[in-house]
């Protein structure tokens, strides 16, 4: 198990660091590759970051304990996803080149050749808070599975993964990350495939899976019951509301810098083909197996169903390929958490100073402090990865995604405008985890919706003085 999980870690070390011999010593390309990397690659590492260690360790337990309505995270997350890539993706990869901007918030603050500079430093410290908490989950994600299979505190994933992030960042920024994803996407869909055969195997096949499911009492309906509004119009709100999810992919910088770095804008379709292929198939395999997962671990008292992968992998495999589900495991948060802590670094040196900090060292001496400070919170902060990760993503999607929305439709709000889309849209989402209403409707729904609201108050305003 060990020699198996080990290996591939060296892989994933090695190539990270071999990207170093194609590096350019400059903060471009170290921060987006030089805009050069092709569809595929584009592809394969969005995917990678997007379906993070949340999938092996939160959605799983999610869906554990929800059942078949938790397939609604997948079918809103992916709707969304696409129905904003198609008109978002190309003008952002425009103005990243139109603008020489390094960073996410950079190209919002300079959107059509604006100069926003308290855009974008409030942009970079909202976008330090959600994605510092965001890369301590990822890392946490990775020890818990660990601590379950090889009994290792759950200290030492944490320290393994962060070490790793550190060298090949260092060694390579951007394309590092990038060139690591590929692989761990391939392990990561490996992993989770073997997982849903053995699963269903071990339950007899398909058949006697769903007869398994049929007997517990509402695992298999198709929304919650106890949705915030009775009825269609509750069902329909909360399906609607992980709408919203996908469409949040929009303000997740860690993402969306990989569309930012593609090659040419004429490539963004064999992009999409890449990642939304390999998106849909590891969601649906994922929501498979936390189902499965309730059938060879039955409800039990106090069980945290996000160990629920890494127990059945310890249960029903041999070690070698224990050692490979663990792989994918940590190739799923490392393929995320990498990202997050470049993204973290590119807020601080290049967005918080007045045109950014240009020594590299100082760079890249920033994001081996990031990394350092994202495993402290790992080691000290909440043990729920499925409600951090949903948090993070929400108020990301929440700060940034009706700004960005508003520009591609061809809107310009002023600074004071635009930064109170931002601000508003994050105090809604926490205010609405505050009150638990999450659990009914996706908190990054009300949360767009309010930024968007402020944009079109806003508007009306000015007309109305114009008038």
């Amino acid at each position: 198990m060990i020699a198996s999980f080990v290996f591939f870690l060296i892989v994933f070390l090695a190539i990270g660091l071999l990207s170093a011999r194609v590096r350019k010593n400059t903060r471009h390309d170290y921060y987006l590759a030089g805009l050069a990397v092709p569809p595929w690659l584009v592809g394969l590492s969005a995917m990678a970051t997007n379906l993070s260690g949340y999938m092996f360790i939160g959605l799983i337990g999610f869906t554990y304990h929800t059942g078949l309505s938790s397939i609604w995270l997948m079918f809103g997350w992916i709707i969304g996803d696409l129905m904003v890539s198609i008109f978002i993706h190309r003008p952002l990869r425009e103005q990243t080149e139109l603008q020489d901007q390094l960073s996410y918030a950079g190209v919002l603050a300079y959107w059509g050749g604006q100069k926003f500079h308290l855009v974008q430093k409030i942009a970079a410290l909202l976008l330090i808070f959600l994605l510092m908490s965001y890369a301590s989950a990822q890392m946490l994600a990775g020890s818990k599975a660990l601590l379950v299979l090889l009994n290792w505190p759950l200290q030492s994933g944490v320290i393994v993964s962060a070490v790793m992030i550190a060298m090949y960042c260092w060694a390579g920024g951007i394309r590092a990350s990038v060139w690591t994803d590929a692989a761990q996407s391939i392990v990561m869909v490996i992993a989770m495939a073997m997982m849903l055969w053995v699963g269903i195997d071990n339950q007899g096949g398909i058949a006697k899976t769903i007869q398994g499911w049929q007997e517990i009492n509402g695992y298999l309906n198709w929304f919650p019951k106890d949705t915030l509004l009775p009825g269609a119009v509750g069902a329909t709100i909360f399906a609607v509301g992980w709408f919203f999810g996908g469409i949040s992919i929009i303000g997740q910088p860690h993402i969306m810098i990989r569309f930012m770095m593609l090659d040419d804008v004429k490539h963004f379709i064999r992009a999409r083909i890449w990642y939304y292929s390999w998106y849909f198939i590891f969601y649906l395999m994922a929501t498979g197996v936390g189902l499965v997962s309730r059938l060879i671990i039955p409800e039990q008292g106090s069980f945290d169903a996000e160990l629920a992968l890494p127990l059945i992998a310890h249960n029903l495999l041999p070690p070698v390929l224990v050692g490979v589900v663990l792989a994918g495991l940590f190739a799923a948060t490392m393929s995320t958490a990498d990202s997050l802590v470049l993204s973290t670094s590119s807020a601080i040196t290049q967005d918080l100073k007045e045109n950014g900090i240009k020594n590299l060292k100082y760079v890249k001496g920033t994001t081996i402090l990031v990394t350092l400070i994202a495993m402290f919170l790992a080691l000290h902060g909440s043990d729920s990865v499925f409600a951090v990760v949903m948090f993070a993503w929400s108020g990301l999607g929440s700060s940034f995604a009706p700004l960005l929305i508003v520009y591609v439709l061809g809107g310009r709000p002023s600074q004071a405008v635009a930064i109170i889309m931002m601000c508003t849209g994050l105090a809604i989402a926490i205010i609405w985890r505050y009150l638990a209403l999450q659990n009914h409707i996706y908190e990054g729904m009300p949360g767009i919706l309010g930024g968007l609201m402020v944009y079109l108050i806003s508007a009306g305003l000015k007309r109305l003085q114009q008038s």
